[in-house]
């Protein structure tokens, strides 16, 4: 498992929210995490919700998650407050996303590490999996979650973490890894074949800023986002008329907003192309750096990714099931 140790860290804090996520860092091994010795469940806190969903799979009854960041929240702008650092303080053990996504919380994040584990999911990713864009100046696409079967290798991560830290427990850590999976891995394969039926000539995701990357490159769609990977870029006016060029050139049928991302980039590509008079819909609401409300089967990663798989797929004449893979999706059809 790989950790933040101090020297790392402090390393990070001078190239802070620039580079941290590419740094190598060294092993933990099991001396270098003080072990658990409290009561039951572990206070875990967790930045996102995609990482959350992995923590409280793993953990089971012995983990009890907290989750920082909730639906529609952006993690790019996302500001720290007072009760999150309490949070983060009161917990026994931290996960976080990493590759740069929780933006200005790495500091409190830095801090808080010197004095209890402190873990980015995305550590243990095999780095020739990872998309290194050139507009992001030499750093990974964060949003590796897009792709399930590279999120899949980030359920180690925190399998191992928590084994090291609670190591009573280590083997039912273990076992609950196993069906969550194989439930990953089922989903992929439904991404696969159901955006696998989308006609060739429709393969076109055009959506509020570039958080698909991963999306396009595992179901075979070309992405193309108004803002860039960071939704702190802005959006100009010759992106959005090239954006408008290209969508009455192709024909593009849909284009689609963004749940945690302002969906007024998306309705001026609407209405540059019906200047053009090329009618097109909005095809559905994604969800990119924020699961869905909680409580609901959107707001879990598997009911996350099945409603973009499920609605890019409908909206751009591919075949699949209205309610998606498991017959739980509220409104996957709906056009917005």
């Amino acid at each position: 498992m790989k950790g933040f140790n101090l020297s790392v860290l402090s390393l990070c804090l001078v190239f802070t929210l620039t580079g941290c996520g590419d740094v190598q860092v060294d092993s933990v091994d099991s001396n270098a995490v003080d072990t658990y010795t409290g009561s039951y469940p572990i206070r875990s806190v967790a930045t996102v919700g995609m990482v959350a969903d992995i923590v409280r799979n793993v953990g089971g009854e012995y983990v009890a998650v907290e989750q920082l960041m909730g639906s529609g929240v952006d993690p790019h702008l996302y500001k720290t407050t007072r009760d999150d650092v309490q949070k983060i303080m009161s917990g026994d053990i931290v996960f976080y996303s990493g590759l740069m996504l929780e933006g200005k919380m790495g500091d409190t994040l830095i801090k808080v590490s010197r004095n209890k584990p402190v873990y980015a999911v995305t550590e243990e990713i095999d780095p020739n999996t990872l998309l290194e864009p050139a507009e992001f100046q030499g750093h990974y696409d964060p949003h590796v979650w897009m792709d399930v079967a590279v999120w899949i290798q980030c359920v180690d991560a925190v399998t191992s973490a928590l084994a090291i830290f609670d190591p009573e427990h280590a083997e039912q850590y273990r076992v609950n890894a196993g069906p969550y999976r194989d439930k990953l891995k089922r989903l992929h394969a439904y991404g696969e074949k159901t955006i696998g039926s989308v006609p060739q000539g429709s393969r076109v995701l055009v959506t509020s800023h570039d958080a698909f990357n991963y999306f396009g490159r595992a179901y075979g769609l070309e992405v193309l986002g108004v803002q860039g990977i960071s939704t702190e870029s802005e959006a100009g006016l010759q992106r959005i008329n090239a954006l408008v060029d290209l969508i009455v050139e192709q024909g593009v049928k849909a284009v689609f907003v963004e749940s945690s991302v302002p969906r007024k980039n998306i309705e001026a590509l609407v209405d540059g192309a019906a200047s053009r008079g090329h009618v097109i819909g909005i095809g559905g609401e994604l969800f990119s750096d924020a699961m869905g409300e909680t409580g609901t089967y959107e707001g879990t990663y598997e009911g996350m990714l099945d409603h973009n798989i499920t609605v890019v797929s409908r909206a751009l004449g591919g075949e699949a099931p209205k309610n998606g893979l498991n017959g739980k999706l509220n409104q996957s059809d709906d056009h917005q």
